[in-house]
């Protein structure tokens, strides 16, 4: 299956917290449909006890995690000259607009669905 999604880290670190509609949204996915970058893959690592990190290892290895190339480098900073967001932020959406994915976030104050046609934001915490 060709993938569709590119899945932020919030979604991940959600579903690793217990978050529901975050373990909703992911269970309703099929194999193959969404990947991860090399950002999100990093930014899950990297927090939690040993014991969370095996969990989110074994999370990650899930979805094909896609490289960073130089013209998602160039997309994002024009995206960031323009928008003044954070470069992590950036180079998750360039991926996604590079490659015609959408960028699932619940990340609503760094993205604007209306602006940006290629972000779901499936859920949102009160």
């Amino acid at each position: 299956m060709k993938p569709g999604y590119l899945l932020d880290s919030v979604i991940l670190i959600d579903h690793l917290r217990g978050v529901g509609p975050a373990s909703e949204w992911l269970d309703k996915l099929k194999e193959g449909e969404a990947v991860i970058s090399v950002i999100t893959r990093a930014e899950v690592l990297s927090g939690g006890t040993v014991d969370e990190a095996l969990h989110a290892r074994r999370l990650c290895d899930k979805f094909e995690c896609l490289p960073l190339t130089g013209e998602d480098a160039t997309v994002a900073a024009e995206m960031r000259r323009e928008r003044h967001g954070k470069l992590p932020d950036a180079l998750q959406a360039a991926a996604a607009k590079r490659r015609g994915l959408k960028l699932v976030t619940r990340d609503a104050r760094g993205f604007d669905e209306k602006k940006d046609p290629f972000v779901v934001v499936p859920y949102r915490l009160a």
